[in-house]
């Protein structure tokens, strides 16, 4: 899941609001791999047509452990993407198929800088 790294100053009237953020820690479990990047491109269009959707980072190792975060303009909009039908159907699918396990952190925001050579 390559993309560019969320610039949160980009949002700076959202920060003043204190944004906040699901940290999406997984191990993947290899298999389904095909299924699995269609579905993880979906859900990412999906997110970002949310009403409070901002942006998202990723990483993954070799070994199949990945986070990705996504940023939120507010709690509603994070519980409102957490509770949206299509994204639960993808995430019992996850737990079934591709996850060995997961952890979900929600954290406020309460300031952010960025630094780019």
């Amino acid at each position: 899941m390559p993309g560019a790294i969320l610039r949160l100053k980009d949002h700076h009237d959202a920060l003043s609001e204190r944004l906040h953020r699901g940290d999406f820690c997984a191990q993947r479990t290899g298999t389904g791999e095909e299924d699995y990047q269609a579905a993880a491109a979906a859900m990412g269009a999906l997110a970002a047509q949310q009403p409070g959707y901002l942006g998202e980072d990723h990483a993954r190792s070799a070994d199949g452990f990945g986070i990705t975060v996504s940023y939120w303009r507010d709690d509603a909009s994070a519980r409102a993407w957490r509770d949206n039908p299509e994204h639960a159907r993808i995430r019992d699918q996850g737990r079934d198929k591709w996850y060995s396990a997961y952890s979900l952190h929600v954290a406020r925001i309460e300031r952010a800088y960025d630094w780019q050579k």
